[in-house]
């Protein structure tokens, strides 16, 4: 058994390891974890400094999560856009490829909490060979996402089956992974794994960091290894109420994944999951955010704010309104705030 798969089996996985742990009653989550599992790997686990922290909210059950707070379990249309159980196909040329329907550990706050790790909703091979041939049917598409539940939590003799299948259809380009392994399961990021995914260029990692404490050494150590496999890494972060909702958090952050090469990609805003509400800010936090951090850090550390809209209708940039007038002298706002007139005629 390798270090990734024992630390697996040695995850938190019930209220009552929680409660012996933390010395908090076990009774108040009994409840949500019924609805919606637990599972904290050991390493995610160390980095808990007490209840309440920026780690603890984002793994630790809360009975909040059983609130009424929105109409709908799947905000973003997933089950209305798949032609396959575990295919959405959202836009012409993209696809996403459910391919695991469990977790290292489970985010309080995850899109797909109504079904990722739910009995009921495991995905099998069948599923994911159906979706794959449905790739291979369909020559509009160019880019296919791995994502789940965990695709990392296979083996890489799985993994390189299904990578392969999909090398081998010729309109594919691009294959991307959307994994949380090197946050809260780093060990998974083994020598083996990273020549399989070398072999499998172009192929692009997405990962989560949403904090500071989470940039570990082991963290640091997973990513690097697959920047040096040749593996593009990019970021994408939730903004998250209690967790990094405060522009210094997220500079810390952004600086600190541009250390290890990898690329802050998205800044999500929350998406309108039942259960998830007191995760939730306002758009002006967002965008408030966004206009402390530019000027104060470099282009290559600053996300695109984005909210994926209701729906399926898809995601949207958001930014801080730095055009204020247009026109042959326009009138721009600096990050400072200073207004500056620029001058908006084309020569003939």
């Amino acid at each position: 058994m390798e270090t990734w798969q024992q630390q697996l089996r040695d995850s938190l996985t019930t209220p009552e390891q929680l409660a012996a742990r933390f010395d908090i009653e076990a009774g108040t989550l009994a409840e949500v974890c019924a609805r919606y599992p637990l599972r904290i790997t050991p390493h995610y686990l160390d980095l808990i400094e007490g209840p309440g922290d920026p780690i603890w909210r984002q793994c630790v059950p809360d009975p909040r999560e059983l609130a009424d707070d929105q109409p709908l379990d799947d905000p973003l249309a997933e089950e209305q856009l798949a032609p396959l159980p575990n295919v959405v196909h959202r836009y012409p040329d993209r696809v996403l490829l459910l391919v695991a329907g469990t977790c290292a550990t489970y985010c309080r706050f995850c899109t797909r909490k109504r079904k990722v790790g739910c009995r009921g909703n495991e995905v099998s091979l069948g599923e994911v060979m159906a979706g794959i041939d449905y790739v291979a049917r369909t020559p509009a598409v160019r880019d296919v996402l791995l994502s789940g539940g965990e695709p990392l939590l296979m083996s890489d003799l799985l993994l390189k089956e299904i990578l392969e299948r999909l090398r081998r259809i010729p309109h594919v380009d691009v294959i991307r992974i959307g994994t949380r392994a090197p946050v809260v399961l780093p060990a998974r990021i083994t020598e083996s794994l990273c020549a399989l995914l070398r072999r499998s260029h172009p192929l692009f990692i997405n990962t989560h960091f949403n904090h500071p404490r989470e940039l570990t050494p082991e963290a640091a150590e997973a990513c690097l290894r697959l920047a040096d496999a040749g593996v593009p890494v990019g970021n994408q972060t939730v903004l998250l109420r209690g967790v990094n909702d405060q522009a210094a958090i997220l500079a810390e952050l952004f600086r600190g994944l541009l250390r290890l090469r990898v690329r802050p990609y998205y800044l999500h805003h929350m998406d309108l999951v039942r259960g998830t509400g007191h995760f939730r800010t306002r758009l002006e936090t967002g965008l408030e955010i966004m206009a402390a951090l530019r000027g104060s850090l470099s282009g290559l550390a600053i996300p695109h704010y984005v909210v994926d809209l209701p729906g399926g209708r898809g995601k949207i940039p958001l930014v801080p309104e730095y055009v204020e007038r247009l026109g042959d002298q326009a009138l721009l706002r600096a990050p400072s705030g200073e207004r500056v007139d620029f001058p908006n005629l084309c020569p003939l």
